[in-house]
């Protein structure tokens, strides 16, 4: 891995949410091998991706957040628990903005400003929606890994990136499957499925770059991304996880989700 430490702070944000959008795309390839996924199955992938955000919201993000403010003029908790309610409200913001309506509810249900766009774009631009802090927080956590402190290192950031990773698996075909179903092919189905994902390298570059050049904003741009994918969980992926009754299943694919990116910040971390 000394090839990775040796790059800038941006470019392994860039080689990380690259392999994050990498994932994403093998998770939509599955619309190639799988004619349907059960409803049941995707609650549970849903539930699982819940799991490792909110894992990664504490372990990855405000926990550092936290340490790294200690020993200031104002209380350790103050970055984070500002960072965090902004980053909930930017995520607000855009979700009430952005056209997308979620798998399995009707065009009418759509939220955002009232569109004429045809369904399968809006349903390509639910999953891109909390794609954002996902990237976002990857860029930030090497960012962060760049200023030296004990509270953020490149292994916890290259943990993070990797768990992200594992839940942008089941994203992908998350969006691909509901493609096909509206009668897309199964080319297009995986184009627009991969698709949804660019925006990581790009929220990751530019969070990176941010804390870079401003250091100070290190404990509120990790409290941030926090807060967004905080938001990402309770507004839709836990909700629509439990949508169709698979309630226990889903909320064990949390407790799993959990675990996974747990033991992956402290075991890389």
């Amino acid at each position: 891995m000394d090839w990775f430490n040796s790059l800038h702070p941006v470019v392994q944000a860039l080689v990380a949410t690259t392999f994050t959008w990498g994932v994403t795309a093998l998770g939509a390839a599955g619309v190639f091998a799988a004619k349907e996924l059960s409803r049941r199955m995707l609650d549970g992938m849903l539930g699982f991706a819940a799991g490792v955000m909110i894992a990664a919201s504490y372990w990855s993000l405000l926990a550092p957040a936290i340490e790294m403010s200690e020993g200031k003029d104002i209380p350790a908790w103050a970055p984070a628990a500002v960072g965090f309610v902004v980053g909930g409200i930017f995520l607000w913001g855009i979700d009430k903005i952005l056209p997308h309506v979620h798998p399995g509810l009707s065009t009418q249900e759509a939220e955002g400003i009232k569109t004429s766009w045809h369904r399968t774009t809006l349903l390509i631009l639910a999953i891109t929606l909390h794609n954002i802090p996902e990237g976002l927080a990857v860029g930030v956590a090497f960012g962060a890994a760049a200023a030296g402190l004990p509270a953020a290192t490149v292994a916890a950031a290259i943990a993070l990136a990797i768990g992200i990773g594992i839940q942008n698996f089941p994203e992908g075909m998350a969006v691909s499957m509901p493609l096909r179903r509206e009668g897309m092919s199964r080319l297009k189905s995986f184009w627009y499925g991969q698709l949804s994902a660019i925006v990581e390298p790009i929220a990751g570059v530019l969070g990176a770059a941010a804390v870079l050049m401003a250091r100070p904003l290190l404990p509120y741009a990790l409290a941030f991304a926090a807060g967004a994918m905080i938001f990402v969980v309770a507004e839709e992926l836990i909700p629509e996880s439990q949508r169709e009754g698979h309630v226990d299943f889903a909320t064990m694919g949390v407790m799993l989700g959990f675990v996974v990116m747990m033991i992956l910040d402290v075991a890389l971390g």
